[in-house]
């Protein structure tokens, strides 16, 4: 039988609860204890305000956070629990961690094999992001699959719709509401969890949502680029050319007035996404033939500005949110 998160999760929460009132008890004991060694009965109280406890304390929606929590540095959410584990699988796809070893299976160095088998990560380093369902290897493809994975095939609707309304994404379905997570948020939210030095570039073209596609920084080869364009940038051009082909197919062929103005509808926006790839293929192609290579002792500023860099001198901003990461602090 499979697992279910919302179980895990409400499992976790009990665990964080008991953690944090053992904490403050222990706080508390060991205040009367100093208070009566040096006689400051009349003077100070024992008691530690909720908010001044350093262990985590988990509510389900930030409207359910108490006063006596606000300020606090280890409040979370159910949101945040689910953000971690989306970024724990994410990890397991590019292989920076293993369901078969703890801690770090890959950062760097020589690759060992041996530490998948449970879950293999992803060929390629490549884990592309569209805003439908394109490709069966894109990131919420393999998500699904790493559900499976790791808490059972029967249980994964069930867990699918639990990320979903933890995370409070729009979408139809969960997995749109998921897959509107990793178009919007989810580089955003891994950005905070490491400071503005992220692990996980996102290749972004623009407002239009063409082209994402992540990688992983300690995979990177300087044919990484190259290999994003062929394999992926040009693919999806050829994906919204077809599919733009056959929206017009149905607006010229279809008796239902509202299928036709949908179809046109979407082929206008299949018209500005291949647009916007084929301003976004200019670029990459500066960056792939210049075969940039990467020393990860420069650190994330140097690297993120150094692979945009071609040789030529020019930056090429293909990836995303690149003036923050790059900013002087």
């Amino acid at each position: 039988m499979g697992r279910l998160l919302s179980d895990k999760f409400a499992a976790w929460k009990a665990e964080c609860e008991e953690r944090f009132l053992q904490l403050k008890k222990n706080e508390e004991e060991l205040n009367r204890i100093f208070i009566d060694i040096y006689g400051l009965n009349d003077e100070l109280t024992p008691d530690v305000a909720d908010k001044d406890v350093s262990v985590h304390r988990i509510y389900d929606t930030k409207e359910d956070i108490p006063e006596s929590m606000k300020g606090s540095a280890y409040v979370r959410t159910m949101r945040d629990e689910i953000v971690s584990l989306i970024s724990y699988a994410v990890g397991c796809m590019f292989g920076r961690y293993s369901l078969d070893v703890e801690g770090l299976a890959y950062a760097g160095g020589e690759w060992d094999a041996s530490k998948y088998s449970t879950f293999l990560p992803d060929a390629d380093n490549v884990l592309p992001i569209t805003d439908e369902e394109y490709l069966e290897d894109d990131v919420v493809g393999l998500f699904c699959a790493w559900l499976k994975k790791v808490y059972g095939t029967d249980t994964l609707e069930q867990n699918l719709d639990f990320i979903a309304k933890a995370l409070g994404n729009k979408g139809e379905t969960s997995r749109m509401v998921i897959r509107n997570y990793f178009l919007k948020d989810f580089f955003s939210d891994h950005c905070k969890t490491y400071q503005k030095r992220p692990i996980y570039w996102l290749f972004d073209s623009g407002k239009q949502n063409g082209f994402k596609a992540l990688i992983y920084l300690h995979r990177y080869t300087p044919d990484t680029v190259g290999h994003v364009r062929v394999e992926y940038l040009h693919r999806m051009q050829r994906i919204y050319e077809s599919e733009a082909e056959r929206m017009q197919d149905t607006v010229d062929h279809s008796s239902n007035p509202r299928e036709a103005a949908a179809a046109a509808k979407r082929k206008e926006k299949l018209i500005k996404q291949l647009k916007e790839c084929r301003e976004y293929d200019e670029k990459m192609a500066h960056l792939a033939l210049s075969r940039i290579a990467l020393d990860l002792d420069d650190g994330v500023k140097v690297n993120y500005r150094k692979m945009q860099t071609a040789v030529d001198g020019k930056f090429y901003e293909v990836l995303a949110d690149s003036k923050n990461i790059m900013s002087k602090e």
